[in-house]
């Protein structure tokens, strides 16, 4: 989505807000909101798996890599396939990593927490994705309609792949204003 250039996603606005105002890359950026964001876990009483750590350093680093061999002036078909994939991925990638139940990753983590405590997943996520982006956008993060898309479709897509690719196959709740 970042190559794709039509609008990051939610926590990566965050992340470009905070690297302007710091010297770091926008990866090492997303490393640092990580284990941040890990901290938010305590009074929500999450735990930690070794998912959760991969998740805080692979994502991050694999940004640097990406972004340093990808070129930027692919053409605005390709830019568009990009953002439609990389949008849905989201959703089954997290229903994978988190289904597993080897610990998710701290943006993952705060949602499942709060999710917990009887919210919906879609609802929590999406909630948390327009916080970012409001947060990082005030930062001076870039937004596009690739950025909307997201904030608006992730909720929906992971808690659609949530419930069927966990391996726990939690009891469905009935949560007023679910679906």
């Amino acid at each position: 989505m970042i190559v794709a250039d039509l609008g990051l996603s939610p926590w990566d606005v965050l992340h470009q807000g905070i690297a302007i105002h710091t010297s770091l890359g926008i990866g090492t950026v997303a490393i640092i909101v990580g284990f941040v964001v890990l901290l938010m876990w305590v009074p929500l009483k999450e735990h930690l798996g070794l998912g959760t750590l991969f998740n805080v350093l692979l994502i991050g680093l694999t940004i640097n890599v990406l972004l340093a061999m990808l070129p930027d002036d692919l053409p605005v078909v390709v830019r568009i396939a990009f953002l439609f994939v990389g949008t849905f991925l989201f959703g089954p990638g997290s229903g994978l990593y988190i289904g597993v139940g080897m610990g998710p990753g701290p943006r993952d983590g705060l949602m499942t927490a709060l999710a917990a405590r009887g919210y919906s997943v879609r609802v929590v996520r999406t909630v948390l994705e327009v916080s970012v982006l409001v947060a990082g956008f005030v930062l001076g993060g870039s937004v596009g309609v690739g950025t909307l898309l997201f904030a608006f479709t992730i909720g929906p897509n992971v808690h659609f792949w949530l419930e069927r690719l966990s391996l726990e196959h939690p009891e469905p709740k009935t949560v007023i204003g679910a679906e």
